[in-house]
């Protein structure tokens, strides 16, 4: 009976570490989150130093994507649009905003199937753009930030 109990608890845990997201990249079935490198960190929070010096925080999380692999659906929902992260364009320069199952996120740095209509979790929804021709040296990742600014990280 003990050996039993033992299996549900850790079945549990590992459910809830898990958060409710579904993988979000191909080669990274435990949605880990970047590292430090020589271009920051990818934790919710971490310092960043604008071109013009300022001190900002990092208002989301960069899941490890590698170059060219296929972009995963978090969770069920719709696609509302598509997303411009910066002013000047770039091989990075894209993404889209997903909303359902009580959530709406920005995924950026991906190349979308579609820039808008329902989504399955799990279905593919892109590719990892080029991240390397735009950061060289930097841990390739997708960018999630929920739309409220809040830490997704434990939905992860």
């Amino acid at each position: 009976m003990f050996p039993l109990k033992l299996i549900v608890c850790v079945a549990l845990v590992s459910i809830v570490a898990a958060g409710p997201c579904g993988q979000i990249c191909a080669g990274n079935p435990s949605n880990k989150i970047r590292g430090c490198d020589n271009k920051g960190c990818g934790n919710y929070g971490a310092r960043r130093i604008s071109k013009d010096g300022t001190i900002r925080r990092h208002l989301g999380v960069d899941v490890v994507c590698n170059d060219g692999s296929t972009v995963y659906a978090p969770f069920t929902g719709t696609i509302e649009r598509q997303v411009i992260p910066y002013k000047t364009n770039n091989a990075i320069n894209n993404g889209i905003q997903l909303s359902g199952s009580g959530f709406c996120v920005k995924m950026l740095y991906i190349k979308p199937v579609k820039y808008r209509g329902q989504i399955t979790k799990g279905n593919n929804i892109g590719v990892m753009l080029p991240m390397q021709r735009v950061y060289p040296g930097i841990t390739s990742h997708v960018h999630i930030e929920n739309c409220n600014k809040k830490d997704p990280t434990g939905n992860l």
